[in-house]
């Protein structure tokens, strides 16, 4: 299994984390709005977390994919 500091795991990521960042900026839904949407899927996130996640590239993406 890759670990953390594998070269695929950090470029995976760092992809994610720019789509979903990119996506968000061209739908105008901030974390705030984000947490309430995952609120609703009883995801309960704050928006500072959301926000250190999404940061870190340290988030699962299949729990995400609805908001």
């Amino acid at each position: 299994m890759a670990g953390k500091d594998d070269p695929q795991t950090v470029e995976y990521e760092t992809k994610a984390k720019n789509l979903l960042k990119s996506e968000l900026k061209r739908k105008g839904v901030t974390y705030a709005q984000l947490a309430e949407k995952l609120a609703t899927m009883d995801i309960h996130e704050t928006e500072r977390n959301l926000n250190n996640k999404i940061g870190r590239g340290a988030l699962v993406l299949r729990s995400y994919c609805n908001a």
